[in-house]
């Protein structure tokens, strides 16, 4: 686990995130990578941010924790980039993701935000 990895997510809520990621690219927003995200949690347009876990070098993500404790921003790791991009419906990985309209998908973000707040130190 890398350094900036501040809770181990389980495996089924990393599967509702790619899943409700899936759904908001079909009914809301999202932006991709990390200079987009951090604009969108700076903004205040960010809902829920979705950190992959297998970055490196890990300085490229390492703000982003503390940046939405400070926005009080929920924020998740999943496991791969890999499969983070193709949550996002890209044929490349991305490190991060910030869920800007949640869309059709609001009861999906809910659900993950509440499962976060058992997680998170």
């Amino acid at each position: 686990m890398a350094n900036y990895v501040t809770f181990e997510t389980p495996k089924d809520l990393a599967e509702k995130v790619y899943n409700a990621i899936e759904a908001v690219v079909r009914s809301g927003s999202i932006r991709k990578g990390t200079n987009e995200v951090t604009k969108a949690i700076e903004r205040g347009t960010a809902r829920l941010v979705v950190i992959a876990a297998d970055i490196t070098p890990e300085e490229i993500v390492m703000h982003l924790p503390i940046l939405c404790k400070e926005k009080a921003v929920p924020f998740v790791f999943v496991p791969t980039k890999q499969e983070l991009g193709a949550a996002c419906g890209i044929s490349v990985s991305t490190a991060t993701v910030a869920v800007d309209d949640i869309g059709k998908a609001g009861k999906q973000i809910e659900d993950i935000v509440a499962s976060l707040k058992g997680l998170q130190k």
